[in-house]
């Protein structure tokens, strides 16, 4: 065990986080956390790495966090860069230093060895050797040029400072550092960020190859599929632990949700008609012990409680286009787009109703040819054309960054003041802005509402042809797929640039593709891509780290009417109902066996989450109970008769 977190509560402020927390890290387990923005994922992973404390506990409760001796952890966050100036080939070695003094010392014994031999000596070797292979010093330089070279560097960057390179290079080379720096446990945030599709799919062998543990936070639902081997879910300040990857963790959730939907409904179905048995004969002189059993068996029910909600609130919006195109919606004819100089060119051509992705590198011109074809720049070659009855809708993160000291709801209805102030509540509020969030200033929005203001203001237009550039941008998972849904129910024509390869997968009927040799129409969808180009993009990361109640159907009466008594020979119709009456006795205590057996068994802490068992077991228990109606029913009337 490498971290075991008990008993522990975290918050922001005053609001807390995440309550009872419980969490564990295996070996070389590939674990990811998932969650809403906002519900406390990156807070949780600096208590892990010890930049906050837990919430205190009254009692004798306490925070419990134990880590294995001499554990490392890298979290791209702590990377930093001391010196501005140093070359980007010294910066990145920094990370060897440990493993250059340990050569160093085992270069030292062995020269003291060759001439004095010594036991101790001999033994810190073999220690200092263990820990120099286990932390990869063996091949170093060869994880060096082959990590460079794969986050898109050159040998001639090698020699450039560090302040010459932007914003995205920089998070890249603190990525090199952290990938060859080996911790026992590496922390990925978000590491598909500013990575292009091979390097995100290189990255992936990598993580899954990783000779430790990795824990990983990520929007990236392909990403996750294919690295993780457990789920954590933040959801309504708990933790829950999934065993499988992405895909894995969602199909589990809804199971257990709808066991455990299952459960409460029957266990309630089951208390009513106990409380219906014991409220019928509680005033019974007869039947009043009878009557109270029953309410004990309520009151000593462990009671399942209802589902929690889940944390599935969504925007949407209309789907269908207020005008319908022609069926030649865009055509290209060698559109060269760029700014100074020409970034690509293509021709290609789009038809009403597809739904196509633009994938590639960045800084390849995807957002360039984008904006070409929505009329924000003009072609440097070429031409485009829109058929008949296009109107266009056109997203990107500039719009998105969009900033006034207005409020919401009077900056939406500023560019459709046709609209009642009911009309602009409802369209935003399909967006999750609802309640007094209509009245914040656009100034202060997060990144992710201003990304669902400008998208309501697109979709408020009803165009038949979106044109979207990077619209999952501070979206998180929830919002993904919300997104999705409405891009796979929107009955007009799209095309799109994003690093979601999930939803290019689940969305793109074909696809556009910036790669280093430039740029191509593929005219089919993201899974023949990958089968098309799999072995071309990615590279293998081993490059890197070489109850049973059986009873008979004849005791169990149906509810009918019981036959009236016969005339003729009274004592002998008297002793068959007392025959029936004593069977009809003999029965109920045998359910009441069989219902203390099964009670017992769902009392049992080890079936507390057995979800599926537990809707066995009362589903058992309602049988059983119905039975006993049966039995009471008949037994009162062979009584009053």
């Amino acid at each position: 065990m490498l971290i075991s977190v008990r008993n522990t509560d975290i918050s922001y402020g005053d609001r807390k986080l995440i309550g009872d927390i419980s969490f564990e890290v295996r070996n070389t387990e590939k674990i990811a956390i998932v969650g809403r923005n906002g519900c406390g994922k990156t807070t949780f992973l600096k208590l892990l790495t010890g930049d906050i404390d837990p919430d205190h506990r009254d009692g004798n409760e306490q925070p419990h966090i134990d880590k294995a001796p001499g554990l490392t952890m890298g979290w791209l966050s702590q990377m930093t860069f001391s010196d501005e100036n140093a070359c980007l080939g010294d910066e990145i070695r920094k990370v060897f230093l440990p493993v250059i003094k340990m050569k160093q010392r085992m270069d030292e014994l062995i020269a003291e060895m060759d001439s004095s031999p010594d036991e101790k000596k001999a033994a810190e070797f073999a220690a200092l050797e263990e820990r120099y292979t286990y932390m990869g010093g063996y091949r170093s330089d060869k994880d060096y040029e082959l990590v460079f070279s794969r986050f898109g560097f050159s040998k001639e960057d090698e020699n450039r400072p560090l302040s010459e390179f932007s914003g995205g290079q920089r998070t890249k080379i603190a990525f090199i550092k952290l990938l060859l720096s080996k911790p026992d446990i590496l922390i990925l945030d978000e590491p598909t960020n500013h990575l292009d599709i091979s390097t995100i799919s290189w990255l992936e062998g990598y993580v899954r190859e990783y000779p430790r543990a990795v824990i990983i936070v990520s929007h990236d639902r392909l990403f996750l599929d294919r690295t993780a081997e457990v789920v954590y879910e933040i959801e309504n300040k708990k933790m829950t632990r999934y065993v499988g990857n992405y895909s894995d963790y969602t199909k589990r959730k809804k199971e257990q949700r709808e066991q455990q939907q299952k459960a409460y409904i029957a266990q309630q179905k089951e208390i009513e008609r106990l409380q219906a048995v014991a409220d019928r004969f509680i005033h019974k002189a007869t039947k009043a012990s009878m009557a109270k059993n029953k309410l004990k068996q309520i009151e000593h029910m462990d009671i399942i409680e209802a589902p929690e909600d889940p944390e599935l609130n969504a925007f949407h919006a209309l789907t269908k286009p207020a005008v319908e195109s022609g069926g030649d919606v865009l055509d290209t004819d060698g559109l060269g787009f760029g700014y100074d100089r020409q970034l690509g060119k293509i021709s290609f051509s789009v038809k009403k109703g597809e739904k196509i992705a633009i994938i590639g590198g960045n800084g390849l011109g995807k957002s360039t040819l984008l904006k070409t074809v929505a009329g924000r720049l003009k072609p440097l070659s070429g031409k485009y054309r829109y058929g008949h009855n296009v109107e266009p809708g056109y997203f990107d993160q500039q719009m998105a960054q969009y900033e006034n000291n207005k409020s919401v709801l009077d900056d939406f209805h500023d560019l459709y003041p046709y609209l009642t102030e009911t009309e602009t509540r409802n369209m935003l509020g399909g967006f999750l802005f609802t309640g007094e969030d209509v009245f914040k200033e656009v100034n202060l929005l997060s990144g992710g509402e201003k990304v669902r203001l400008a998208l309501a203001k697109i979709f408020e237009k009803r165009p038949n042809f979106l044109l979207l550039d990077e619209p999952t941008n501070h979206m998180d998972i929830v919002g993904r797929e919300a997104l999705e849904d409405m891009l796979l129910d929107y009955e007009g024509t799209l095309l799109l640039v994003t690093h979601d390869r999930y939803l290019v997968k689940k969305v793109a009927q074909k696809l556009i593709i910036f790669g280093k040799e430039g740029v191509e129409f593929f005219p089919f969808d993201y899974e023949e891509f990958e089968r098309t180009y799999g072995k071309e993009k990615t590279e293998s990361a081993s490059e890197v780290w070489k109850i049973d109640g059986d009873r008979s159907s004849a005791d169990v009466p149906e509810k009918q009417e019981v036959p009236k008594k016969k005339t003729e020979n009274p004592g002998k119709e008297l002793a068959k109902r007392k025959r029936r009456i004593e069977r009809l006795e003999q029965l109920m205590e045998e359910n009441d066996a069989k219902k203390a057996s099964i009670e017992a068994q769902i009392a049992d802490p080890a079936n507390a989450t057995d979800y599926i068992k537990l809707g066995e077991l009362q589903e058992e228990l309602s049988k059983i109970e119905e039975s006993e109606l049966a039995y009471m029913e008949e037994w009162e009337s062979l009584q009053d008769e």
